[in-house]
């Protein structure tokens, strides 16, 4: 098991954005128009959707797309559920061999941050979110890999401002144990300073030069 404490990492940050899903609306209740204004709407697509208002539970089956901002995530089966306290619970699967994955942008630093796993699962009571079986958290920048931590179960905490990796027989990597690879800050800030100023100096795209020819 790998415990990093208090880390600013872009693989931090997208633990810590991962935790939207435990944020979805229902269905069926309406959000206030003060939360409406400062979060940015979800919406998911599903081939199915099951919601039960007495146990106020949602289950969306078949090809699920949910966006919420720049978060995608995509899974087979999302389900989603709240106690008598509020809290919220949510648990996404696939019933493929493949993986849930969850894709969140940050264009201010020309960065794409993914995560995958068998499932994904969210503890609104204990604030933690986890990637679970062949888990692997991994950072792109400008389309380049630079950093990834994986494992068989990846782990961030929101109270404590942690997240942790755990080994183990279904860990992505064949040995079973945790592997982390983060290239140093240096490099990082380069990679980004190359990626906008190769933003800030593309050509405008030339305009169509006319014919002269009539038209039929």
């Amino acid at each position: 098991m790998i415990k990093l404490c208090s880390q600013r990492t872009a693989l931090h940050s997208l633990l810590a954005t991962l935790c939207v899903l435990g944020a979805i609306a229902h269905a069926q209740p309406a959000q206030p128009p003060a939360a409406a204004a400062e979060e940015p709407s979800t919406t998911i697509l599903s081939d199915t959707l099951h919601y039960d208002d007495i146990k106020r539970e949602s289950t969306f089956t078949g090809k699920v797309v949910m966006t919420r901002g720049f978060l995608t995530m995509n899974a087979d089966v999302l389900q989603m559920r709240e106690d008598k306290d509020g809290n919220q619970f949510g648990e996404a699967t696939m019933k493929s061999d493949k993986l849930v994955l969850i894709r969140q942008l940050r264009p201010e630093n020309f960065e794409v941050l993914e995560g995958v796993g068998q499932r994904a699962e969210y503890d609104g009571k204990n604030e933690t979110f986890d990637l679970i079986g062949k888990a692997v958290v991994s950072r792109y920048i400008c389309g380049k890999h630079f950093d990834t931590v994986s494992g068989q179960q990846v782990r961030y905490n929101q109270k404590t401002d942690v997240y942790q990796a755990f080994s183990g027989p279904n860990s992505a990597n064949a040995d079973g144990r945790v592997r982390s690879v983060a290239q140093p800050k240096a490099r990082t800030e380069a990679a980004v300073a190359e990626c906008k100023a190769r933003q800030d100096n593309v050509p405008p795209t030339p305009a169509a030069k006319p014919t002269g020819k009539a038209r039929p």
